[in-house]
């Protein structure tokens, strides 16, 4: 299942070395795995927090960051998220 986060207008059309992007604004898509549902969040529980990591450089295995995102719909463990941008991380939930 793949969640599409932040950005739900920009459609993916072809596939590059750093992954999709958009014929409209060509910006390159990362991919995040979600590893671990941390809660809900928003006014009305409308928003997961999850931590996903996200693989830095393709050619090295080994260059793996975790960071915390909020998600919007329904999200598990296993998911593979489509991140405009992966510079941003959430605050956490208390």
């Amino acid at each position: 299942m793949v969640s599409h986060v932040e950005h739900m207008d920009v459609y993916y059309q072809t596939m590059d070395a750093g992954g999709f992007t958009s014929l409209a604004d060509k910006t390159v898509v990362k991919h995040a795995k979600v590893t671990k549902v941390l809660g809900r969040t928003g006014s009305r529980g409308g928003v997961t927090q999850v931590k996903v990591e996200l693989q830095e450089d393709p050619s090295n295995p080994s260059s793996v960051r975790n960071v915390i995102r909020n998600v919007k719909g329904p999200v598990r463990e296993g998911d593979i998220l489509c991140l405009m941008e992966s510079e941003r991380e959430a605050r956490r939930l208390r």
